[in-house]
This record gives structure tokens, C-alpha cells and sequence, in this order.
């Protein structure tokens, strides 16, 4: 189903109370009033709708209202971001953006039919997907060193998988090509398990993958982890160093998933939607089931979301213009 309706139970608002739940969470100023529609510009059962709807169903028993998650997927997240930017910018659509949405589509497309900087507004950094290189467990390489020394000493480079052209997996590697001196040719597949599938058969020796993807190919050794582009080691992977420790410190990449609004939503409505789903981020039992699925629980200020996207902008333009990848 690309819908899900998330409805409180029948809990009166002196039950929420003495359930102890958090008052930041409460409806603020009568926000919300009504039913939210959380766009998320990706297929029902992935990563970021599996955040939606996480956090969407502890929101909506906070804030005393249904929140309806409503799948966009296409157009490298533009499709979803385009219906937002269009929609009343009165706090009832939201949309989860990832750097995609921010960052990489405004360098990878010439023509976008939507502006983050000019159409979107921050509201919160909801998690991270730190990247994973993984193997085949055929491959030689059992260290992140081998599998660069590999990567260096093949004539015509080595083949690498993504979960699609553009995608936060994609770059990740092209951004360890780049600091590690490799080479490599880029084979985009439609989705993290073809492309999994693929790497574990030996038919491509490598890709960057996140936990939430990889989780089930890692632990079942189907694929095997060489090292995290994150600043310190993954809680799930204790034994598998960062990049950082390799002499790398530049090859740091996540998916960043976030939540936005239309552009002219109201600072006080911008504000109501920070402190819910900041709330809902920060109950105990939501952020045990993020860290379980392999997302890094955040919660930011809408202004921290700002710089760090203006952050992310300088970074990735000049990685993508450098290496002249394109979308159209």
C-alpha cells in the first residue's frame, strides 16, 4: 500500500499526561488541527519510508492526529519534492528529503522542476545512513587496504554497484575514488537489493550500501563490510574501522534524511512541526527501533538543517562537477 493512516488510539489528552509523554510533542497553538500528509519520495518498504512511518506513528500519538505517509517515488526524489513545494504552505504536507532532494539534484540535473533553496523550508534533520563498503564473499580483498590495493593495481579499474545513478550510494563511492586515487566504472541498478544481489553473486566486486539496506546481506555474511565512511565505527559493526582510521578522513558519506515544508510556511508553524517531530525522534522507543534498522537517530534545529545542507552543497557540487556526472 503506498498509504498508511497512523490514529491515536482513544487516549484522552490527561491520559497523554500522565503517560509522561513529552510536552514538546503536544499540539502547540492548535498545530496540528487536522490530518498531516508526510510526502515520502520513495517506494512503501525502504529506508526513508520506514523513518516516515516510525516517527509518524509517535507523532500522531502525540499530536492527537492522524498523520497520512503518502509514497511519491521518481525522479530522483523531484517528484515528490515538486508536489510539496506546491502544495499550501500551512504545515499539513511535509516531505522527507534526503540529500538528494537538497543537495545532489541541483548539481546532477541542468533543469529541476523544483528549487530546495527557494521552494523548501528546513525543518529537522531526522537521521543518518552512514555508508558501508561491501564485497562478494569471493573477493580477495578481506581488508579495506586490499581491496584499494586491488582497486590500484587493476589496469582497467574495477566495476562498482549502486542503488541507482545519483543516489547518496553512488557518490559515496565516487567519493572514495576520488580520495583513495582508484579506478572505477559505475554500474547503476534500480534499488539497493538488485545491486546487493549482484555483489554477493561476483557478478560486480563492490558498492557503498547503508545498514538499513545491507543489514540482512551483511549479517548473513552474504556480502562482507570492509569499512564505514563515518566519523567514528557503526555500534552494529564494532569490528569494521572507518575510513578515518585508514589514513582517509575526507571519505565520510550518509544518506541524510530529513524533513521539510513548502517555502512560505509560517516561522511559528515551522517552529510547532521542529518540536513534535523532534519529540517523536526522541522517544526512547523510537529511537531503539531506528538505531535496530540501521539509521542514526539526529533532531535538529531548522537553522542547524540550514547550514549543514549549505555544508553538503559545497562539498558534493564540487565533487560532481569535477567528475562531470549528469542526469540529463
Amino acid at each position: 500500500m503506498n498509504k498508511r493512516q497512523f490514529t491515536l488510539a482513544s487516549l484522552g489528552a490527561g491520559l497523554l499526561g500522565a503517560a509522561g509523554l513529552p510536552l514538546a510533542g503536544r499540539a502547540q497553538g492548535g498545530f496540528p488541527g487536522k490530518s498531516v500528509r508526510w510526502i515520502v519520495p520513495y517506494p512503501a518498504g525502504g529506508g526513508s519510508d520506514f523513518l516516515a512511518r516510525t516517527i509518524g506513528q509517535m507523532w500522531s500519538q502525540q499530536a492527537h492526529q492522524s498523520v497520512v505517509v503518502d509514497n511519491k517515488p521518481g525522479g530522483n526524489t523531484a517528484i515528490g519534492a515538486s508536489e510539496t513545494a506546491r502544495a499550501p504552505a500551512d504545515g499539513y504536507t511535509v516531505l522527507s528529503a534526503d540529500n538528494g532532494t537538497l543537495t545532489f539534484n541541483t548539481a546532477l540535473y541542468k533543469k529541476l522542476s523544483y528549487d530546495p533553496a527557494r521552494d523548501l523550508a528546513p525543518v529537522t534533520l531526522m537521521g543518518r545512513f552512514p555508508m558501508i563498503l561491501v564485497v562478494g564473499p569471493a573477493s580477495k580483498a578481506k581488508t579495506a587496504q586490499e581491496f584499494i590495493a586491488e582497486a590500484r593495481a587493476s589496469k582497467d579499474g574495477l566495476n562498482f554497484a549502486s542503488a541507482g545513478a545519483g543516489s547518496p550510494h553512488h557518490l559515496a563511492m565516487e567519493l572514495l575514488k576520488v580520495e583513495a586515487g582508484l579506478k572505477m566504472t559505475h554500474v547503476p541498478y534500480k534499488g539497493a537489493a538488485p545491486s546487493l544481489a549482484d555483489v554477493a553473486g561476483g557478478q560486480v566486486p563492490a558498492m557503498m550500501v547503508d545498514m538499513a539496506a545491507g543489514a540482512g546481506f551483511i549479517k548473513g555474511g552474504k556480502v562482507r563490510p570492509l569499512a564505514v565512511a563515518n566519523a567514528r565505527r557503526l555500534p552494529q559493526l564494532p569490528d569494521v574501522p572507518t575510513f578515518a582510521e585508514l589514513g582517509l578522513p575526507k571519505a565520510e558519506a550518509a544518506a541524510l534524511v530529513s524533513m521539510v515544508a513548502p517555502a512560505k510556511t509560517p516561522a511559528e508553524v515551522i517552529d510547532a512541526l521542529n518540536k513534535q517531530v523532534v519529540a517523536a525522534i526522541n522517544e526512547p522507543s523510537v529511537r531503539q527501533k531506528l538505531i535496530d534498522f540501521g539509521v542514526e537517530p539526529v533532531g535538529s534545529t531548522p537553522g542547524e538543517l540550514k547550514a549543514l545542507t549549505e555544508s553538503e552543497n559545497q562539498r558534493w557540487h564540487k565533487l560532481i562537477r569535477d567528475l562531470n556526472i549528469t542526469l540529463d
